[in-house]
């Protein structure tokens, strides 16, 4: 049996072994995926694609017939599912496989074959059965790694964490465009519009080696966000409705959500369908919000943001989600959701200042979801949240500003995976007292880069904080503990466990 340190290894390296025929060589240049875990089964992923940054990938139009394979172990003597697929030219020759039949809460291994080609090998997890009572689910939340900003670090640690899933919480990608000087640059000469532009870019993100260890490592849950498709936008429109671009946002949303479901393990449903749910046993049921999809238009005053008509999910979401909370028989139900829930008033003294972009555009239906939270329709929810860039451990309330307020649910904000670059957390550690002091719900503030690692058990869940101490140096070591916070069942509070480290960060101190 290989050690999981030696199969880790084995992932960075694609077997290749002479192509026959028309078909390239180095088809497998982005890797494999997994997602979406079932009792049953799993999504399996990969694209054919030998030159990734052009248009097409290098396949040219025709199709292509491509062998997976899931085995019991890493050699693949046991393989207990197989068949065949075809990569076609109209989806950028990807494929998504949904393979049942599969034994509930066990690992697996599973390969492609094009011909003599081989790809890369992946591990997987499937879920555990209905009526099942795990003692122990793991995973990470991880957000927003923007390719300009940094390297992907973090991944070298996660790698090894031994996951039933990582829940990625928004912006796999950035549209920004290509700016000399940064750590890396974006491909192309500006921001994506068309689908072989948003195709490109997806791309150019599976080349890392790190993320593409980290897609073999362990099967993602995935949400959109904002930079998935243009900053800030909301329903059908652009963060700014006024300016003219080359192409009409509806179809630059169109291309930028077609490119997003190609490249990555997610089951779409009806009418591209995003939000959807997960049950791992009468442990946990995930919940997968899309809020960006379906929400109204940004306000731009604090009055308009409690205009009780807005939105963030549309009314078909909302209800769907307040139903599957009501009828969770799960000890903890998780919301996948990407932007703050927590008010983050970030004016010092009199007055307030919001950012409209998060959940404080839209008070009316966050104070209904925070009323149904706290009401014992549904048992301990969790909030899980991506967007900010820095760690915020929030207690949530259905009146912030109201002292003694019962808190309804912890809400787990994790940083960013490179976005903002290294920061001065020398600087933020000074200041973070402000920004607490006007929102006593927060109960922790961090804005070094990293994940949140989370042992969800019947009894706790436990969070610690892992962080790298650089994002701009390749060879940066492995990520550290900066925290650990614990919320036991059936009480909502935050409890933090330790003081914080910063002992490896970039003018930071161990407090």
């Amino acid at each position: 049996m290989l050690s999981r340190r030696t199969f880790l290894r084995s992932t960075a390296a694609v077997l290749l072994i002479p192509s026959r025929g028309s078909v390239p060589a180095d088809v497998f240049t982005l890797g494999v995926a997994s997602g979406d875990p079932l009792p049953d089964g799993v999504l399996l992923w990969t694209r054919l694609a030998p030159r990734p940054l052009e248009a097409g990938g290098g396949m040219g139009a025709s199709p292509v017939e491509v062998r997976w394979e899931v085995a019991d172990d890493e050699r693949f003597r046991r393989v207990v599912r197989s068949g065949t697929a075809v990569a076609r030219a109209s989806n950028a020759h990807t494929l998504h496989v949904d393979v049942r039949g599969l034994g509930a809460a066990r690992d697996y291994f599973y390969r492609f074959r094009v011909g003599s080609q081989v790809s890369p090998t992946g591990r997987t997890r499937t879920a555990p059965a209905p009526g099942a009572s795990p003692r122990r689910l793991r995973f990470t939340t991880a957000s927003c790694q923007n390719w300009q900003d940094g390297f992907y670090t973090a991944y070298r640690s996660m790698a090894a964490e031994d996951l039933d899933f990582v829940l990625w919480l928004g912006d796999y990608i950035y549209e920004s465009a290509p700016w000399p000087g940064l750590v890396r640059e974006h491909a192309g000469t500006g921001q994506p519009y068309t689908l072989d532009e948003y195709r490109i870019r997806h791309a150019q993100y599976r080349t890392d080696p790190d993320l593409a260890r980290m897609h073999a490592a362990a099967p993602w849950i995935v949400s959109i966000d904002d930079h998935d498709v243009d900053d800030n936008w909301t329903g059908d429109l652009p963060a700014d409705p006024r300016a003219v671009e080359r192409v009409p946002f509806p179809a630059r949303k169109a291309a930028a959500l077609r490119a997003y479901a190609e490249h990555l393990p997610i089951r779409v449903g009806p009418r591209g369908r995003l939000f959807r749910r997960l049950s791992f046993g009468d442990l946990a049921t995930v919940h997968v919000l899309d809020t960006r999809s379906y929400r109204s238009p940004h306000p731009t005053t604090i009055a308009q943001a409690r205009e009780p008509w807005r939105t963030m999910t549309g009314d078909p979401q909302e209800s769907w989600l307040v139903r599957g909370l009501a009828g969770s028989g799960a000890r903890w139900n998780l919301l996948a959701n990407q932007v703050m829930v927590a008010a983050g008033d970030s004016k010092p003294g009199p007055g307030e200042k919001y950012s409209f972009d998060g959940w404080d555009g839209y008070v009316a239906q966050r104070r209904r979801l925070l009323e149904f939270l706290g009401s014992g329709a549904t048992r301990n929810p969790v909030v899980l949240t991506g967007d900010q860039h820095a760690t915020w451990i929030n207690e949530l309330k259905t009146d912030f500003r109201a002292e003694g307020a019962p808190v309804v649910a912890p809400e787990f904000v994790a940083t960013s995976i490179t976005s903002g670059g290294d920061p001065d957390v020398a600087r933020f550690w000074a200041e973070r007292a402000v920004l607490q002091n006007e929102n006593p719900h927060c109960r922790y503030l961090d804005n070094q880069r990293g994940y949140l690692l989370a042992d969800l058990t019947p009894g706790e869940l436990c969070v610690r904080l892992r962080v790298v101490d650089s994002v701009t140096d390749p060879s940066a070591g492995a990520a550290r503990d900066a925290a650990r916070f614990v919320v036991e069942t059936d009480r909502p509070g935050v409890e933090l466990e330790g003081p914080p480290d910063l002992s490896g960060a970039p003018g930071g101190t161990a407090l």
